[in-house]
C-alpha cells in the first residue's frame, strides 16, 4: 500500500479545500521568507556602504537626508558648502580627524551618479581597478562595474552628463566638454558599483561651462568653489570626536551628522514595519494550519467506511495514523514550495524596481540559511495540524462502522 500516493489521491478528492488551504499556508511562508530576503539584503547594502565612517558634514538640512545623499546616493543634497567652510576639517594634522573625503554631486549620466571626489574616496570601499586606470585630470572618469555592465561603456568610450540626479537627456551639459572613460573598477558589492567617479574639479569644470552659455566668458565672475559634503574618519574615538558633531552644528554653519545614529533610527522605523508584517505572516499560518485541520478533520466522517475496509484488508493503526499525518505534512510541504516560489518571484520584481529607481542591485535568486527554519516549522505545522485527526483516524471502530455504513 503506497500511503505517500493514497494520500495524494485523498487531498485531490477535495480540490478547492485542498487549493485554500494551500494558498493561505503558502502565502503565510512565502511572506515570511520574502521578509528574511529583504532584511538580509537592506542590511548588507546598509553595513557594507558603511565603510568606517564616523562623520558626514554638509550643508544644514536633515542628517538622514545628508547621510543617504552622500553615503548611499539615494537622495538629494540638502545642497552645498564653500571649501573654505570645508577647509578646516581637510587640512593634514587635524588633531581629531584622520581623513576628510571631498565629495561633489549634482550631475549624472542615464540615471548614474557623477562624484567629484579623490582617489581616497576608492580606497575607502576598498575598490579595484578592473581595466585601464583611476583618473587623474579633469573629465576623465572611472567607472563602476555596473554601469560598464549596464550601458556597454568601456575605456577610451566618451560621454556628456546631465544637470540633476535624475536621467533626463533634456538637461545635458551639451556645451561643455565630454568625460572620458579611463579605466573600470572590479566589482565591490558597495555603492561605488553604480557610480562614475572623477576629480572634483570636473564637476566645477562641467557647471562653469553650463553657467557661460547664457552669458559672454568676460561678464562670468571666477566661481565659488563648492563642494556637497565630506566623509570623515576619525582618528580615535574619544570625547572630544564624539562631541565634533555638536559643535559643527551649533558653532558652524555646516551639518555634521552621525551614519551610525541616523541608520539606528532608519532600523527602527523598517524595525516596526518589518515585525508587523512578520506577526500577519504568522498569523496567516495560523490560520491556514487551522484550515489544514479543519479539512482533514470534516474529511474523516466522510471516508469512516474507507478506513474501516482499510483495516479489515490488514492496515494497522499506525498506517492510518501515519496516512492521515502525511496528508498534513504533504500539504505543508506543498504550501511552503509555492511561498517558496511566491518569495522569490517577489523578491525578483522587487529587485527590477529598485535597479531602476535608485541602481542598486538586489537579487530574487539568493538561498538563505533561514529558509532551512521555515521549511522545518512548515513541516511542524502540517504535522500539529494533522495530529489530532490522524488519532482519530486510528482509532477506527471497525465494527461499529461497517455495521452503520
Amino acid at each position: 500500500m503506497n500511503l505517500l500516493k493514497l494520500s495524494w489521491k485523498n487531498l485531490a478528492h477535495k480540490p478547492l479545500n485542498t487549493f485554500l488551504s494551500l494558498l493561505l499556508f503558502g502565502l503565510g511562508v512565502g511572506l515570511v521568507i520574502f521578509l528574511f530576503l529583504l532584511q538580509t539584503q537592506l542590511q548588507e547594502k546598509f553595513d557594507k556602504n558603511l565603510a568606517g565612517i564616523d562623520l558626514v558634514i554638509g550643508a544644514k538640512g536633515s542628517p538622514l537626508q545628508l547621510i543617504l545623499c552622500s553615503m548611499y546616493h539615494v537622495d538629494s543634497p540638502t545642497g552645498n558648502i564653500s571649501l573654505e567652510e570645508a577647509g578646516p576639517f581637510m587640512r593634514p594634522g587635524h588633531p581629531l580627524i584622520e581623513r576628510a573625503i571631498p565629495l561633489s554631486l549634482g550631475d549624472n549620466y542615464k540615471g548614474y551618479r557623477v562624484v567629484g571626489t579623490t582617489h581616497a574616496f576608492v580606497d575607502l570601499y576598498q575598490a579595484a581597478i578592473g581595466m585601464g586606470r583611476l583618473w587623474e585630470a579633469p573629465m576623465e572618469v572611472t567607472l563602476g562595474s555596473n554601469i560598464a555592465t549596464e550601458l556597454g561603456l568601456k575605456v577610451g568610450d566618451s560621454f556628456q552628463s546631465a544637470h540633476g540626479l535624475v536621467n533626463d537627456e533634456t538637461l545635458e551639459h551639451s556645451g561643455s566638454d565630454a568625460f572620458h572613460v579611463v579605466g573600470i573598477l572590479k566589482p565591490s558589492g558597495s555603492v561605488v558599483d553604480q557610480l562614475v567617479l572623477t576629480p572634483v574639479e570636473s564637476i566645477w569644470e562641467v557647471h562653469e561651462g553650463h553657467h557661460k552659455e547664457d552669458a559672454h566668458e568676460e561678464d562670468v565672475a571666477e566661481p565659488k568653489r563648492e563642494i556637497t559634503s565630506l566623509l570623515v574618519q576619525f582618528k580615535a574615538r574619544n570625547y572630544q570626536t564624539l562631541n565634533l558633531a555638536r559643535e559643527i552644528n551649533k558653532n558652524t554653519n555646516l551639518q555634521a551628522a552621525s551614519p551610525a545614529i541616523e541608520l539606528n533610527r532608519v532600523y527602527n522605523r523598517l524595525g516596526v514595519g518589518m515585525d508587523a508584517l512578520q506577526a500577519l505572516a504568522y498569523v496567516i499560518v495560523g490560520v491556514s494550519a487551522l484550515s489544514i485541520f479543519i479539512s482533514l478533520f470534516s474529511s474523516l466522517r466522510e471516508r469512516r467506511y474507507e478506513l474501516a475496509l482499510m483495516r479489515v484488508m490488514g492496515a494497522s493503526q499506525l498506517k492510518l495514523f501515519s496516512l492521515i499525518v502525511l496528508e498534513g505534512i504533504l500539504l505543508a510541504s506543498l504550501g511552503f514550495l509555492l511561498g517558496f516560489v511566491f518569495s522569490h518571484g517577489s523578491m525578483h520584481l522587487l529587485a527590477g524596481f529598485m535597479q531602476e529607481s535608485y541602481q542598486y542591485r538586489f537579487t530574487g535568486f539568493n538561498l538563505l540559511p533561514m529558509e532551512g527554519y521555515v521549511l522545518l516549522g512548515a513541516l511542524l505545522t502540517g504535522f500539529a495540524a494533522a495530529l489530532l485527526p490522524a488519532i482519530q483516524a486510528s482509532r477506527t471502530d471497525i465494527s461499529r462502522t461497517l455495521a452503520t455504513s
